[in-house]
């Protein structure tokens, strides 16, 4: 059964490229989430509309478990730097977990905990409930396999982890 959370860490483009590549996640969207209610262009995003750049992430738990999923997001963000994802700065790239279903706050809490203390300091990554999500239009969706040369703040190398064993 799919189950799905929604991250928020920078420029989508990068993150739903770099899920993408792990066995168990079913499918990837891009879109605008937790602003204002009312499905915003990505003109209005850029603006400050006060929507976040996040992906939506459905999932297999059985393969490829939230814990094991929100470790590799923390592997691709700062999770100090409010607002401000590599060169890209605005609300829109603020990093956040929104999620759908009470049972993961355990999980997201269980694994936010840990990186506070590896990171020694607050953590600048918000955790809520999904209040709305809009999807970012067609042109955004798989960016990156439609532009291999364009930007991101998550280094290449990040892109072909695969299913690696720990």
């Amino acid at each position: 059964m799919a189950e799905t959370i929604y991250l928020a860490g920078g420029c989508f483009w990068g993150l739903q490229k770099f899920f993408d590549q792990f066995d168990g996640v079913i499918s990837t969207e891009v879109g605008y989430a937790n602003g204002p209610d009312w499905a915003p262009a990505y003109e209005d995003v850029c603006n400050d509309s006060g929507h976040a750049e996040t992906v939506k992430i459905e999932y297999e738990e059985s393969r490829m478990p939230l814990e094991k999923l929100l470790d590799d997001y923390f592997l691709v963000i700062d999770p100090l730097s409010v607002n401000r994802q590599g060169h890209d700065e605005g609300i829109q790239y603020r990093t956040g977990i929104f999620y759908t279903d009470e049972s993961q706050r355990d999980i997201i809490r269980k694994v936010y905990s840990r990186e506070e203390v590896k990171a020694g300091a607050r953590l600048a990554v918000v955790v809520e409930p999904l209040k709305n999500f809009w999807s970012a239009e067609e042109y955004h969706q798989k960016y990156l396999e439609k532009n291999p040369g364009g930007y991101c703040h998550i280094p290449a190398r990040f892109y072909s982890m695969g299913s690696r064993e720990e």
